[in-house]
């Protein structure tokens, strides 16, 4: 199923996000850990590429295992950065034989090794023009993209992130998920914005759970997010307990949820970093909410 047609329902719903295995050794213990979490029946799942498509070989697999297993509709991440045209049109093709019917279009992260080179030459410099090739290829998917509520790390303000994320919808991205965020009214700030720029698609909330102190440093590094005084607090109060850390971390995604549903917003995207219990913990917290009571 594709997610356009996911999205247009009213009633509120979470759907989670994987990652595929790093190595070979550890894909039986990964595909445990998301069959579990497909098990939960989300209204999807999306599986993602591995920076520079280290871990692409597994993606396919993992996802197309959800959608024919659990009956769970999925979402295929699939990043551009250094592929050739050649690549990408295999990837495609290899989406659509796997009877996938959607794909998360992203430039995907720079490897280290490849930060100072000259990009010139290179297929794809943008997502932008990753989602215009798979539109161009006739392929039959529903194409989404990434926003980010609080400025591409890249941008050099707001305006300009917002113009290429319109330019990113205009090549023909149906919807978009946010970059993790932890404080809602920087979405809401952000949403009222890209209305305003003419950006009318879907746009679903990214929330990352942390339950572990160690994941607050990663979190800013990855995408610079801003960390509010009321998460300081809890991290500071117990990050050095491991299960309170974790209790406290799931307590505060999902209160950022039900803020969002209670605020109109009907799709949440949960990051679940391959957490089945955290993912069920969470759905429990809504079970009400969600119509899984």
């Amino acid at each position: 199923m594709k997610l356009s047609q996911i999205l247009k329902q009213n009633a509120p719903s979470l759907s989670f996000e994987v990652f595929p295995p790093k190595t070979t050794t550890s894909f039986e213990s990964v595909k445990h850990a998301v069959e579990a979490i497909a098990e939960l029946h989300p209204s999807f799942m999306s599986v993602t590429y591995g920076a520079g498509g280290g871990t692409s070989e597994y993606t396919l697999e993992i996802a197309q295992n959800i959608a024919k297993e659990h009956g769970v509709p999925t979402l295929a991440h699939l990043t551009c950065v250094s592929s050739t045209k050649d690549t990408v049109h295999k990837m495609i093709s290899a989406i659509k034989d796997a009877g996938i019917d959607n794909v998360m279009a992203l430039r995907g992260d720079i490897p280290e090794n490849m930060k100072d080179r000259d990009r010139s030459g290179w297929c794809y410099r943008h997502a932008t023009d990753l989602i215009r090739e798979i539109k161009e290829s006739g392929a039959d998917l529903c194409i989404g993209g990434a926003c980010y509520p609080e400025i591409h790390p890249e941008s050099a303000n707001q305006r300009d992130d917002i113009k290429y994320l319109k330019e990113k919808v205009d090549a023909g991205c149906e919807f978009l998920t946010t970059q993790m965020f932890f404080d809602n009214n920087l979405l809401y700030n952000f949403l009222y914005k890209i209305r305003e720029a003419g950006i009318t698609v879907p746009v679903i909330p990214g929330i990352m759970p942390i339950t572990n102190a160690n994941q607050v440093e990663r979190a800013i590094k990855l995408s610079g997010s801003f960390m509010p005084q009321r998460f300081k607090s809890l991290v500071d109060k117990f990050g050095s307990s491991p299960d309170a850390m974790k209790q406290a971390g799931i307590a505060y995604a999902t209160d950022q949820i039900i803020d969002l549903y209670a605020n109109g917003i009907t799709n949440v995207h949960v990051y679940s970093m391959n957490k089945p219990d955290v993912a069920q913990s969470i759905q429990s917290n809504l079970s009400a909410i969600i119509g899984r009571s």
